[in-house]
């Protein structure tokens, strides 16, 4: 996932380790090159482009390269900025998440990969974590969360309100990027992350 949603840290901060689908197929409209943030005029989606392969058929996500003829890492940067600046733990945060920005990547899982790796350092998350290495439509003896990538028809979840950047003007919006979290709630996130139910 492009950082992750809130809902999907709540699952990993309650669990004693991950699983992270490496082998599936690329799915339009997914956590996996988006992300939701609260801009000046509420809820601001956020896209990586990629490269379409124009075969026909399917694509396997960890093959899927990012589009970097158009400088969305730049615009993204900006629009984090713009949008949390005055936020209590942006400029704490800011050199975490920065250099994600500045150079160009090749490929989605990696990036995502990277933007994982952050978050988890700046959550000071221990949990353990593998990848898959073959796809098994039905896992046993796993709790299955894969619909949790799913931006498009994702179930609403009932998450207790902090004070976000906007909230006045806006109210409270629920599981925006983990981003929104870490800029607003800081070093709390973990304990918020944690004590959220959304099964």
């Amino acid at each position: 996932m492009y950082f992750g949603s809130i809902a999907q840290y709540v699952a990993i901060a309650q669990s004693d380790s991950i699983v992270f689908e490496n082998e599936d197929n690329y799915q339009k409209q997914t956590y996996r090159n988006r992300m939701y943030i609260y801009g000046a005029n509420g809820k601001l989606l956020l896209t990586i482009p990629i490269k379409h392969t124009g075969k026909q058929g399917r694509q396997l996500y960890k093959d899927v390269r990012i589009e970097n003829d158009f400088k969305w890492q730049a615009l993204h940067w900006k629009s984090l900025e713009t949008a949390y600046r005055t936020s209590p733990f942006f400029e704490y945060y800011e050199e975490e998440f920065v250099h994600l920005f500045e150079k160009k990547k090749e490929f989605l899982l990696d990036f995502n990969y990277e933007c994982i790796q952050a978050v988890f350092d700046c959550l000071q998350l221990e949990t353990n974590f593998t990848k898959t290495i073959e796809y098994i439509k039905t896992p046993q003896e796993i709790n299955d969360k894969r619909e949790l990538i799913n931006a498009k028809k994702e179930k609403p979840y009932t998450l207790e309100s902090y004070i976000q950047v906007f909230t006045e003007k806006h109210s409270f919006i629920p599981n925006l990027s983990i981003l929104d979290l870490l800029f607003n709630e800081g070093t709390n996130a973990l304990n918020y992350l944690e004590n959220q139910a959304i099964f």
